[in-house]
This record gives structure tokens, C-alpha cells and sequence, in this order.
């Protein structure tokens, strides 16, 4: 090839990367600002008035907590415990045993005194079969539902909890999440804040509950994790959910609430068919229908954040589980992303199509694949001796001292408005492992997203993967 062709290449390669970085360091620092904003909004409009009395009220919104179970015997019945001791009157506790092959059903036969009971099931539901409804026999347990059924994926349990639930909203969870006890009360304040536009669901932040103390269902103390690869997902998790989330949700383009805390409005949760059983993206993909659905009908209507922290769960402590659950993600991105394509700079779904769309698209699908060859790419550069260097450190170091400069702040942010950690050796032990994020966490992150992307593009079956649970320390 011409030299001076080649150069012009080089020069067009470098313009597009530093383009695309520009433009990131742009909305990243855009979306600290309005997660600042949409924070001490939130804040100061739950600092008046007391909800806790009129919700404890039996005329309260109905709520169903549905949490697929499959093999959760070891936590199971301290989840469960967990969830009967929310700070609400008129909600329901469905946990959905989708086909565990460890003693999940039975552990919770034993704790809760549970005896099959005889309920109507519509034949013309489509879900894997039900093989029996559970109650208590014990008043104090009255709340229980337990729905065992032959296994079909997280999505069909939920589908299932979805249908069987006769209340007004419906919160989906994941089982081994521990909720705080005021959380409900959080949900329907969301749910009904809102006067001129319907509240079709409300999502929150997720907490690490890796090495924390729990009690019979309930946190006793918050600690920082143990375990390396926990520590950084914690990091990961206070910058995606108090930065990046609550961003979105300022400008009301949020595109996924996560599959560990997430409350719908049923009626509209199930007009749209619940959950897609034959993705592996389902909390992203359920978000996108539900959305789609308003705007083709031109309702207004809304998501809400709630930044507070109600739900602790435990993160994967396992190099091989952690690959496995990213490739998973990055599977569902690509799945929802196909699905919904025609959204793509669509001005029809306004700030959806024309801003979240195109940011899911190019930075949260694209810039992983970008990062993985342009690793190649300066190799190969620089075995043909033409790599730029003068360039190449100048960017690397911007990236690198703007992504620990993010990280910084999402600590400092959190430890101001929240306050999770407050050993100040805590909080210099999560900044040491954000200047190590980039060139430890990171890669990791990266390698995942393009084994998930690769296993899609070329029809490599793969599941949901198995994530073995610890269990949570004991106080």
C-alpha cells in the first residue's frame, strides 16, 4: 500500500478515536451533572411531609413482590424472612420455584409451614406448567405465595408471578436480594407523585452486599467487601447506578431498570406481554416494550429512579461467573438493540430514539468491540512502525486520568449524599481500586462484552449460565 494512502488512514483512524472520545468525556461529565441535579432534587422533594402512616393504611396500593427461585436452598428462607418484614400492609410475597434441583421448595415447606392449595389457572396462559400453589398454615405467614412450576427461565417465572397476581402494581426481584424495610414505601411515593403522568414503573439503585452482616433477613451492618473482584463491582455499581442511572432518569430516557428491583404497573406489563422469554436481556427488553407501547399510543407517561439505597445484593466473587454474567448482558443489549432498531435516531420516540438509543448503541455495544480491536490495531501499528506515539500516550492518558477523575467523584458523591461507608480506610481503599479499574476491572469487563457479542453474531448457543450463590455473612 502507498505511504501516503496509509497516512491518511492513520489519519482518519486517529480522527474518529479522538472524535468518539471527545464526545464521551462530553455526556459523561453532562450525566455527572444531571445525576448532581435529578440527587439533590430527590432529596429535597422527600424531605417534606410523611408518607410511612398513609401507607401503612389498608387502603394502600396492592402490591406483589414476585422473586424467581432456582436452586436459592442455601438463602432462601432468610430472603424470604427478608421480604415479610417490609414496612407495608397491603402487599403480597410470590416466590415463583422455577424447577430447583436442590432443596429450595423444600426449605421453604419446612420454615414458612407451607400446604398446596387449589387455584384457578387460566389453561390458555402460556408458561411452563405449574406443579402446585403453596400458603402458610400460619397467619403470620399469610402474605406468602410460593408458585412451583417446571423450569423456564427467569423470564417465564416472572411472567408466571405476573399473571397469578391479582394487584395493582407488581415489583420483580431477584431472590437473593435483601430489601430495606421502608422500601415499599419508597415505590408507591413514586408511583404516585406524579399527577399529570402515569408512573409505568420505577426502578433503584443496586448496593453490594458482599461481606456485609445480615440478620434474620435483615442488614446489620454495611462493609466493604472482602473479595477483590467484589470491590470493584462495588465501584462499578455506585458510578453506573448513582451517576449513569439517575442521569437518565433526570432527563426521562431511562432504558433499563434492573431485573434486581424493578416495579411495574401491571395493567401495562402485561399489555405488552410481560416478559420476552427467548432473550436473556429481559429487564432491558421489558423496559423498551413498555415504553414503545405508550408512545405509539401518545400517553404521557414516565419512569422513576429512586436513588435511595433499598436493595443489597450479593455480586459474583468468581473470575468465571463474573465473565459469564457480563457475556450474558452484553448478549441481551444486543438482542434488545436488534429487536428495536427502528428506534435508531427515530424522532417519533423523541428523546428515546434520538439521545438513549443512540448513546446504548454507540457507547454502551459499540465501545467495548472499539476497544478490543484498537488493542490489535496499536500492536499492529506499531510492528509496522508507524504508530503515532506522541498521539497514542496523549489519549491513553486522558482516558485513563478522566475515567479515575468519574470514579473519584461517584465515591465522594455517594459518601456525601449517602453514606454507605464511612471508615475513611474504606473509602480510600475503593479510590485505590478505581486507579486500578482501567487496567485490571476493566479488560475483564471488555473481553466479556466482546465473548457475548461473538457468541450472538454467530449463533453460538449459550444460556444463562449458572451463578452459585455464598450466602451472606451472619451477624
Amino acid at each position: 500500500m502507498d505511504s501516503g494512502l496509509l497516512n491518511i488512514i492513520l489519519d482518519y483512524i486517529n480522527i474518529v478515536f479522538l472524535v468518539f472520545t471527545v464526545v464521551l468525556f462530553i455526556m459523561f461529565t453532562f450525566m455527572g451533572y444531571l445525576s448532581t441535579r435529578n440527587s439533590l432534587h430527590y432529596k429535597h422533594k422527600n424531605s417534606f411531609g410523611d408518607l410511612s402512616k398513609i401507607m401503612a393504611s389498608p387502603m394502600a396500593p396492592s402490591i406483589t413482590i414476585i422473586a424467581p427461585a432456582y436452586n436459592e436452598g442455601l438463602t432462601i428462607v432468610e430472603n424470604i424472612r427478608s421480604l415479610l418484614s417490609l414496612q407495608y400492609v397491603n402487599y403480597e410475597v410470590m416466590v415463583v420455584n422455577d424447577g430447583s434441583k436442590d432443596d429450595t421448595l423444600e426449605k421453604m415447606i419446612a420454615a414458612y409451614d407451607l400446604v398446596k392449595i387449589d387455584k384457578k389457572i387460566d389453561p390458555n396462559w402460556q408458561s411452563k406448567p405449574i406443579r402446585g400453589i403453596y400458603k402458610s398454615k400460619q397467619l403470620s405467614f399469610s402474605k406468602l405465595t410460593v408458585i412451583d412450576k417446571e423450569n423456564g427461565g427467569k423470564s417465564d417465572a416472572l411472567n408466571t408471578g405476573m399473571h397469578l397476581s391479582e394487584n395493582q402494581y407488581v415489583g420483580c426481584i431477584d431472590v437473593d436480594c435483601l430489601l430495606m424495610p421502608e422500601s415499599l414505601l419508597h415505590v408507591v411515593k413514586s408511583f404516585y407523585q406524579r399527577s399529570q403522568k402515569r408512573v409505568i414503573a420505577v426502578g433503584g439503585v443496586i448496593r453490594v452486599a458482599n461481606s456485609c452482616k445480615i440478620a434474620g433477613g435483615m442488614l446489620e451492618e454495611i462493609r466493604l467487601p472482602k473479595n477483590w473482584l467484589a470491590k470493584f463491582q462495588l465501584l462499578e455499581y455506585t458510578r453506573s447506578f448513582l451517576l449513569g442511572r439517575m442521569a437518565w432518569g433526570r432527563i426521562d430516557s431511562l432504558l433499563i431498570i434492573s431485573g434486581a428491583f424493578g416495579f411495574f404497573d401491571r395493567e401495562i406489563a402485561l399489555a405488552v406481554g410481560g416478559y420476552d422469554t427467548k432473550t436473556v436481556g429481559e429487564d432491558m427488553e421489558i423496559v423498551f416494550k413498555m415504553r414503545r407501547y405508550m408512545h405509539d399510543r401518545d400517553e404521557p407517561y414516565t419512569i422513576e429512579y429512586i436513588p435511595d439505597p433499598l436493595c443489597w445484593t450479593e455480586v459474583p466473587e468468581s473470575l468465571k461467573i463474573l465473565v459469564n454474567q457480563r457475556d450474558r448482558w452484553s448478549r441481551g443489549n444486543l438482542e434488545t438493540l436488534q429487536k428495536h432498531k427502528d428506534m435508531f435516531f427515530n424522532p417519533k420516540y423523541g428523546k428515546l430514539g434520538m439521545i438513549s438509543y443512540p448513546y446504548w448503541f454507540f457507547y454502551e455495544w459499540l465501545a467495548p468491540i472499539l476497544e478490543f480491536f484498537g488493542f490489535f490495531s496499536i500492536i499492529l501499528f506499531y510492528y509496522l512502525g508507524i504508530l503515532n506515539w506522541s498521539f497514542f500516550v496523549a489519549i491513553t492518558l486522558s482516558i485513563y486520568a478522566y475515567s479515575i477523575m468519574y470514579s473519584f467523584y461517584a465515591i465522594l458523591w455517594d459518601v456525601y449524599s449517602y453514606n454507605q461507608y464511612t471508615k475513611t480506610k474504606d473509602i480510600l481503599t475503593l479510590m485505590l481500586f478505581a486507579i486500578l479499574e482501567p487496567v485490571i476491572f476493566h479488560p475483564i469487563v471488555v473481553f466479556s462484552s466482546v465473548r457475548g457479542n461473538y457468541k450472538k453474531l454467530f449463533n453460538i448457543k449459550s444460556g444463562w449460565g449458572v451463578i452459585t450463590r455464598k450466602g451472606f455473612s451472619k451477624a
